[in-house]
């Protein structure tokens, strides 16, 4: 009963400051939610590629990707089947930095973004969002390193930065979980769940569900 009251409460405040979008419930849980069943990991063989528009293909084992730069960012995160899960940090490498750094060069015309993930699924975004402070290829979450179920090694983790009302949200299936690769594209794209009708952009505070 407790837990249900400060639940309540807290949905109540987050609601207040403008960070609960149009159709979300709070939840102090983190579900979880996939297509298709977990893959298994082997840090040997594991690549992660790079390929597209940009002027050199990339593609970094296990151990180079965790030599890349890190950072932390505080999201919080909106699922397009209602829930919304405040204040999570996640820990990872940004790709505006990858690319502010010299990474990954981009053609002139690379304007999209589509996320490669185990078993075929992918997702797309458009590349001005993917380079904001609220896009993030994760491999931890509070401070440890993401369990199988929720993506590990790396997810794609997109969500709303508290006070930063001028970056632009979109709904947590727009970060694809065991990502393996990003393909860079001058025209866009849709992914698994888009072809399959959901909103190709799912802005959380536009509440763009489905098409």
């Amino acid at each position: 009963m407790a837990e249900t009251i400060d639940r309540k409460d807290l949905e109540k405040k987050m609601e207040e400051e403008g960070r609960l979008p149009p159709g979300q419930s709070l939840t102090l849980k983190f579900p979880i939610l996939h297509y298709g069943s977990v893959p298994q990991f082997d840090p040997v063989t594991w690549r992660f590629k790079i390929w597209g528009e940009v002027e050199e293909e990339l593609s970094w084992s296990w151990d180079e990707f965790n030599q890349l730069p890190r950072t932390e960012v505080l999201l919080d995160i909106h699922c397009v089947t209602k829930w919304s899960k405040f204040d999570t940090r996640w820990q990872g490498v940004s790709l505006r930095s990858l690319i502010e750094g010299g990474y990954i060069k981009l053609k002139p015309g690379a304007a999209y973004l589509l996320q490669h993930a185990e078993g075929g699924y992918t997702t797309n975004l458009p590349l001005e969002i993917a380079l904001q402070d609220n896009f993030l290829l994760a491999t931890h979450f509070d401070g440890k390193p993401l369990t199988p179920e929720h993506g590990a090694p790396v997810r794609g983790m997109v969500g709303h930065i508290p006070d930063r009302p001028e970056l632009k949200t979109a709904y947590f299936w727009k970060g694809a979980k065991w990502l393996k690769g990003l393909e860079f594209l001058s025209e866009d794209q849709m992914g698994f769940w888009e072809k399959a009708g959901y909103h190709n952009e799912g802005d959380v505070w536009k509440e763009q569900r489905r098409r």
